[in-house]
């Protein structure tokens, strides 16, 4: 995670915890809402992930499709590539100190 520029990560703290909480085997599900009023929206056990961070995984090619539920929910996994974002992103955030850490949390 340190090889790219804090700015092009959106929200680097949190796209962080989403990879870690995703590990191998947790999808993330997408929700169309076009029809409802409420647009897309991507949960993680329940969760609400943010737009953004959605939206720069998927663009990124961190994430794919791997089907959907039987009530039509999109599910989406890890790529190897994003698992390596995410093997990559916790061994930087380990080798933040505390202040680091706070810094990365309340600036992005």
């Amino acid at each position: 995670m340190n090889s790219s520029p804090p700015n092009l990560i959106p929200h680097r703290a949190q796209t962080l915890e989403v990879l870690r909480l995703m590990g191998k085997n947790r999808p993330i599900l997408m929700l169309l809402g076009d029809e409802d009023g409420y647009g897309t929206r991507w949960l993680l056990d329940g969760q609400e992930i943010l737009p953004g961070i959605a939206k720069y995984l998927i663009q990124k090619g961190f994430i794919v499709e791997s089907g959907a539920t039987e009530f039509g929910v999109r599910k989406l996994v890890l790529t190897d590539s994003g698992d390596r974002l995410r093997q990559d992103g916790v061994r930087w955030w380990m080798g933040l100190g505390f202040f680091e850490r706070l810094r990365v949390r309340i600036l992005g």
